[in-house]
């Protein structure tokens, strides 16, 4: 590892906020662990598809009363 002159040298230089090892760890401790994602139920997406096309059939209706 290469030293490096302009840091503080011998007992003096304590890092108050621990070591870097320790702060690493705690890091990856926290770190949420990413599990294979399953896939998406298709009940939501229908949901979505179905009331896209009521919307549709909704507002043709109106646009064809109000212009008929």
């Amino acid at each position: 590892m290469a030293h490096n002159p302009q840091a503080p040298q011998g007992p003096e230089s304590h890092d108050p906020a621990g070591s870097t090892q320790m702060f690493r760890a705690f890091v990856d401790e926290g770190a949420p662990r990413r599990a294979q994602a399953a896939p998406a139920p298709a009940g939501p997406r229908i949901g979505l598809i179905v009331g896209v096309l009521a919307a549709v059939v909704i507002v043709a209706a109106v646009a064809w009363l109000a212009l008929g």
